[in-house]
């Protein structure tokens, strides 16, 4: 979709915006919680700005592995609960709030910590480019075809159009293919071609990614998903389908959620939500750890390490 640079390469002195990305289930918010903490240790505050997409919307806590309000070990958290499960999300929209938020925490004198693992979220803050423009018009008819066919009927479509676009956003993720052809229908340019290869770095900033070696994150993964079953997410979802959530064009599609929606309208059973849900997870995660790798100048963090951690925290702090 987007052809990235390296983020900017670690200033000297502390760094007042630093990044903590990586694929789901890496251990991000933990990693952004100690760090905020050896941080206040040596007298310098820190606050969060969420960068999941799904992390937005009011309600969705258990399938996002949102992180509860006793669990945050009292750091200011923004960007979380923004979104009702109705609304639409919108990088162009979470740009400018969660820069507004950031700029607010510099202005306090404190560092700010970028976390997840929403591709684009996070490289729409990091990076300074615009977002073409866009037509309620054309997007409700895409829309409507999506809801008639399928996300790989206009998949294909894209592929024929903008092959670079289709690779990074994959077959399954129709609200961003229909967003590429929307961009391809009033542009007459690909997607890929709209945003600049080298687009010009917002602010310095220090980026932590964290990595673990496939083989342990499959199991991870598909663990978590079995959790999220195991600790609520169908009665989370069933009280969301009451606020709306079937009408949502981004969170009704959310992984998980529309996984745990069929199975409450009867059309999968719980084994078969649970098995889509954990394929659909590791699919994600592959395309997290291909555009996270673009980030050359990241500092690599093995979360399974002590001492790759304390590494990591050191070179933050020096």
């Amino acid at each position: 979709m987007v052809s990235h640079p390296a983020p900017v390469s670690p200033s000297a002195g502390p760094a007042t915006l630093i990044a903590v990305v990586g694929a789901t289930g890496t251990g991000k918010s933990d990693l952004s919680l100690d760090l905020a903490e050896r941080l206040a240790a040596v007298g310098r505050q820190a606050e969060v700005v969420n960068a999941d997409a799904m992390q937005l919307y009011r309600g969705m806590d258990i399938g996002t592995a949102k992180l509860p309000l006793p669990e945050r070990r009292g750091i200011p958290h923004h960007q979380l609960d923004v979104l009702e499960v109705t609304d639409d999300a919108s990088v162009a929209a979470y740009q400018r709030a969660a820069r507004a938020d950031i700029d607010g925490i510099l202005e306090r004198g404190d560092t700010a910590v970028l976390v997840g693992g929403s591709g684009l979220y996070v490289s729409s803050v990091l990076f300074d480019f615009s977002f073409p423009a866009r037509d309620d018009a054309v997007r409700a008819r895409l829309e409507a075809e999506l809801e008639s066919s399928s996300p790989r009927a206009l998949y294909d479509r894209l592929k024929e159009v903008d092959a670079a676009a289709a690779a990074a956003i994959g077959q399954h993720n129709g609200r961003r293919i229909v967003r590429a052809l929307e961009v391809v229908e009033l542009t007459g340019a690909p997607l890929s071609g709209t945003l600049p290869d080298a687009p010009v770095p917002w602010r310095p900033a220090t980026v932590l990614r964290l990595g673990i070696p496939r083989p342990d994150l499959v199991e991870r993964l598909d663990a978590r998903v079995e959790r999220m079953w195991a600790g609520g997410l169908l009665e989370e979802v069933a009280a969301l389908a009451q606020n709306g959530l079937r009408e949502g064009t981004t969170a009704a599609r959310a992984i998980g959620y529309a996984q745990a929606l069929a199975e409450l309208d009867g059309h999968s059973t719980r084994e078969e939500a649970i098995a889509e849900a954990q394929s659909l997870t590791r699919r994600y995660a592959r395309r997290q750890v291909s555009w996270f790798k673009r980030y050359a100048d990241a500092i690599d963090v093995d979360p399974l390490s002590a001492d790759s951690v304390q590494a990591a925290l050191c070179a933050v702090l020096d």
